[in-house]
């Protein structure tokens, strides 16, 4: 289908979802991208000790706590900016 077939059946409020190649959707801003971190090696044996406790792998872990920290720094400086104004 050309897009411009696929615009008007969108503007028309049609059902285009048996259109869309499902299997090529991403959503932005979630692409993987490697990076290398070097660790001390007890760093290395305590994720590997808590990975196995809560049952992910080390990889997984790192990015778990990662995240919740980034989403803690967030609501640290959302607080901050609503008690300053």
């Amino acid at each position: 289908m050309k897009a411009k077939d696929f615009e008007k059946r969108f503007d028309a409020g049609e059902d285009i979802t048996p259109y869309i190649d499902k299997a090529s959707i991403r959503r932005p801003g979630l692409e993987a991208r490697r990076v290398n971190i070097d660790f001390p090696e007890w760093v290395i044996e305590e994720l590997d000790a808590q990975s196995k406790v809560i049952g992910v792998s080390r990889q997984s872990l790192i990015k778990l706590w990662i995240s919740e920290r980034i989403q803690r720094e967030h609501q640290i400086q959302k607080s901050l900016s609503t008690s300053a104004t």
